[in-house]
């Protein structure tokens, strides 16, 4: 598939011309990224710390550096990326170009702010597993006090396995909401390795062959009732064990198969841990988009209810099936 073809299959999901510059620039930009961040990957054959440390005090390590440079360059060759910020580098900075033009006074009009998360999984990315980039693109200047629900308009996820696969979620307004998965070459949308997987990836409704589930802190199970009874019920009927401690290839599991429900709870022994901006956000515009729900478990809002107040707040996620996670809900907070 080429650029053009790429181009196509996005303007079918996203027709208004207002959203041009993310259809024509940004998500293209972005897929490129994760072309680039996979073909790294493929020959970083050891994974050690970079002798730094992120915001959060956390050493960083080789391959976080990578694909951290590697989204960073990628953004700054889009004219409609203004503002950007991570998980290693939580502030929403100005784009450099986009300062040089906010001086000669030529911002675009239609202009986004991107948020992600470079390398999700890197705690298990030394023995090869799969892992993950989880990026959510903002209309307008900042994510900050923006509601999520209408604001952040696309999200990209980038799986890195056996094989370079991609999923994104457009909901804009004005246009029914859209997800789909790519498989990505080893050049990307530059030399028209793309090709469309899915181009509606959709939850299932039961009944199911098969019932999936990725429990998240297992050990918290020990110290609270109510998730160990919410594990019991799902061994007792049978369901299928589907978590690799990756929270990127759990939740591509579920939406790939069809069902499945991945819960990282929050207990008076585990705290939430997941950013709200950098994870949770777009993992929830992707499952809405594929028709499931994501919640908080401290208290079952949905995720995209509330606005940012901070860069760095973190929450816990129940995420799937709808039926699934309503269950859960109850279990959780009865």
């Amino acid at each position: 598939m080429t650029g053009s073809d790429l181009t196509h299959q996005l303007r079918s999901a996203v027709p208004s011309q207002a959203y041009k510059g993310l259809i024509d620039s940004v998500l293209p930009t972005l897929i490129n990224s994760i072309s680039d961040i996979a073909k790294s990957l493929r020959t970083s054959h050891y994974v050690s710390q970079a002798g730094s440390a992120n915001a959060f005090g956390d050493d960083q390590l080789n391959v976080d550096v990578l694909a951290e440079n590697s989204i960073r360059d990628a953004i700054s060759r889009s004219p409609f990326v203004v503002t950007a910020s991570s998980e290693e580098d939580p502030v929403e900075r100005q784009v450099v170009q986009i300062q040089e033009e906010a001086e000669a006074g030529d911002i675009p009009e239609e202009n986004y702010t991107v948020a992600f998360d470079p390398l999700d999984g890197s705690s298990i990315i030394a023995p090869n597993w799969t892992v993950g980039t989880i990026i959510g693109v903002w209309q307008g200047k900042t994510a900050l006090g923006q509601p999520p629900a209408s604001k952040l308009v696309a999200s990209v996820l980038g799986v890195y396995g056996p094989r370079t696969t991609v999923i994104i979620a457009l909901r804009v307004p004005g246009s029914e909401p859209a997800c789909l998965e790519l498989g990505i070459g080893e050049n990307g949308v530059r030399d028209g390795e793309v090709e469309v997987i899915q181009s509606a990836v959709r939850l299932s409704e039961s009944p199911y062959k098969t019932r999936y589930f990725a429990p998240a802190n297992l050990r918290a199970a020990a110290d609270d009732e109510k998730y160990a009874r919410l594990i019991t019920h799902y061994i007792q009927n049978k369901y299928t064990l589907r978590y690799s401690g990756g929270l990127v290839p759990d939740v591509v599991h579920a939406l790939v198969k069809g069902h499945g429900i991945y819960i990282s709870p929050v207990t008076s022994t585990s705290k939430a841990k997941l950013r709200r901006l950098y994870e949770l956000f777009p993992l929830a515009l992707i499952i809405e988009c594929a028709g499931g729900t994501a919640i908080d478990p401290a208290d079952g809002t949905n995720i995209l209810e509330r606005p940012l107040g901070d860069l760095n707040e973190t929450a816990g996620l129940i995420c799937g099936t709808a039926e699934e996670v309503e269950f859960a809900k109850k279990i959780l907070l009865d």
